[in-house]
């Protein structure tokens, strides 16, 4: 993927780029196109150990900070554009079309944590689906272990019934 900033601005950090101090506001939103996946919308986020490529975390407003995501959590949900891990920081997706880290699943399934930190998968756990989110390719797209995603600012609220 190689999205591109359209918000009109100069000096954002590549999507992909991942850095050592934060090289742009917390939490700031931008928008940005890809070649292939189209228009999406990013958060710049302060990244959380273990995370890689297309970890899903839920993330803190008061200081963005993320977190992988894992059952029972509660808060906006956003996808990692790269490893992001701890005491780093990058821009995670909150809209549009992506790739998501994911276990074995259906195209047009809904979206679940799962007991593997960061991964998601289709499989119904009570309390643990991630609104505004399903899956657009079964598992292996692109990639082992990855799957396209649609995201319409997904979030989570740990509750039994929708």
């Amino acid at each position: 993927m190689a999205f591109v900033p359209m918000t009109p601005n100069l000096g954002f950090p590549a999507i992909a780029a991942v850095g050592d101090s934060a090289a742009w506001k917390l939490g700031d939103i931008i928008r940005a196109t890809d070649p292939v996946y189209g228009a999406g919308e990013f958060i710049y986020l302060k990244g959380v150990g273990s995370t890689v490529r297309g970890s899903a975390v839920t993330y803190n407003a008061d200081d963005f900070t993320s977190t992988l995501l894992a059952a029972n959590a509660i808060g906006p949900v956003a996808v990692a554009m790269a490893a992001t891990v701890a005491n780093k920081y990058g821009w995670y997706q909150i809209s549009g079309k992506g790739v998501v880290k994911a276990g074995t699943v259906a195209d047009d399934g809904n979206v679940y944590a799962t007991g593997t930190p960061g991964q998601v998968d289709d499989a119904v756990v009570a309390g643990d689906r991630v609104k505004n989110a399903k899956f657009a390719s079964a598992d292996g797209t692109p990639s082992a272990g990855l799957a396209e995603i649609e995201l319409a600012r997904p979030w989570m609220d740990d509750a039994v019934a929708a």
